[in-house]
């Protein structure tokens, strides 16, 4: 009993095994975890506590408060108009890397030969798929990301010794990383030639002697130099006399109609490069991977190097890579090539849909782009729905969140990264926080 005769009501607050008896809760705890469900109790106990709600509403408020999953990752859906969004995890994975993904999150023969009973070659089939997707590569390799694998060509192969590089090709990456840094880690030397705007053969040939290890070529995939500027193309390096490695950056295999100035992994083998370096999370549309192609005994030195080991990808990372390789079209180049007529319709179906809802919305024309460091500069025609700025905060946080991007003072949500199927999803999403905004 309380001061003065009053009852404690938090001695009426269930406890915690009581709590976790509740049906839905027992549920939740094959779903989330005991620890996770747990720990939403506690909080709804201890706003009882503190007079926030009824003890007598602990358990539905519990309930209420659980997560959608047991990772604090969601969904989002991608409005901003940039195809390979660093920030929201670059390319979205197909169907079929998805349903790749469910078959090799048990048990898988990754690195087991079935029919012999004996250890097999590890992700065999994902190598496979990425040897046949890019004939001209003697032999390919994978690791964890791309910068993983020009990490592992430089020690690999110059640890000690120096790399020949342009100066206009020292480019900073993402979150502040930056090219001769990462390479200088490797226990490797910068012999920086030319100027940032112009390099010629001549200052490559100077450069070079004993203590070269290979020429780096580097694509400045996040950035463009105009005006007075001149580069020394890869079947030029390759009369060099010593190894030419070629990091295209972005993951496109083969030349692309739609992207023609984009480096491709099998021009550049064609033009003389020893080995090729990339992104799989890219332009190639799958999970992050650095992919390794070209020379076959290079290929073996990187593959037999104990950094290797330390840069290996998991089954299901191979899992996913190799269902993007052979399976159907990604969703990165659906939106690439979506149809500029369809997404006009689109966009003026959302706007009017909204408008009759009272919320002020115009469809209107749109630049999207390529992102994560991919063909920098091109833009490519889009539609969209304009909204008012202040709705881009709610958006991202209502339940999907939907992302796009402010600009000239209106919220813009382009549809060239919104499949068509989320559309309904959007107008919700737009109409639920619009009301909100209202009241």
């Amino acid at each position: 009993m309380a001061k003065g005769g009053q009852r404690d009501r938090r001695r009426e607050i269930p406890r915690t095994d009581v709590a976790l008896a509740d049906a839905r809760l027992v549920a939740a705890v094959d779903r989330l975890g005991r620890a996770t469900v747990k720990a939403v109790v506690a909080e709804a106990q201890e706003r009882a506590r503190l007079g926030e709600i009824e003890p007598t509403d602990v358990i539905e408020a519990a309930a209420a408060a659980l997560p959608a999953r047991a990772t604090t990752l969601r969904p989002v859906i991608n409005a901003t108009g940039v195809v390979l969004h660093t920030n929201l995890g670059r390319a979205s994975l197909s169907a079929s890397a998805v349903e790749a993904l469910r078959t090799a999150a048990g048990p898988t023969d990754v690195e087991y030969d079935l029919a012999t009973g004996d250890r097999a070659r590890r992700g065999r089939g994902a190598l496979d798929a990425l040897a046949a997707a890019v004939p001209a590569a003697q032999a390919v390799h994978v690791v964890n990301n791309g910068a993983a694998a020009l990490a592992l060509a430089a020690t690999a192969m110059a640890s000690g010794r120096e790399i020949v590089v342009s100066r206009g090709e020292l480019i900073e990456i993402g979150d502040g990383f930056r090219l001769p840094d990462l390479m200088q880690s490797t226990g490797a030397r910068l012999r920086e030639v030319g100027t940032t705007n112009r390099t010629a053969l001549r200052d490559y040939q100077s450069a070079i002697g004993p203590e070269t290890a290979f020429v780096l070529k580097v694509h400045p995939s996040n950035f463009v130099v105009r005006g007075f500027t001149s580069c020394v193309a890869t079947r030029d390096l390759a009369g060099c006399g010593v190894p030419v490695v070629v990091d295209i950056g972005s993951g496109l295999l083969a030349r692309e109609p739609l992207l023609p100035d984009e480096p491709d992994a099998a021009s550049a083998l064609v033009d003389g490069a020893d080995l090729v370096t990339a992104s799989g999370d890219k332009l190639l549309g799958g999970p992050q991977a650095g992919l390794i192609l070209g020379r076959a005994d290079l290929v073996q030195q990187l593959r037999r190097h104990p950094l290797a080991r330390a840069l290996r990808v998991d089954k299901l990372t191979l899992a996913a890579l190799e269902a993007t390789l052979r399976g159907p079209e990604t969703p990165t180049w659906q939106a690439l090539r979506r149809d500029i007529d369809e997404l006009r319709s689109r966009a003026e179906r959302l706007a009017k849909q909204l408008s009759a809802d009272g919320v002020d919305a115009t469809a209107v024309e749109s630049d999207s782009v390529v992102g994560g460091g991919g063909a920098p500069e091109i833009a490519i025609a889009s539609w969209a729905v304009a909204l008012d700025p202040t709705l881009a905060g709610p958006l991202r946080r209502h339940a999907p969140p939907v992302v796009g991007r402010v600009e000239r003072d209106r919220l813009l949500l382009d549809l060239r990264c919104v499949p068509p199927e989320s559309d309904d999803a959007v107008r919700d999403a737009v109409r639920a926080v619009a009301v909100g905004a209202e009241e």
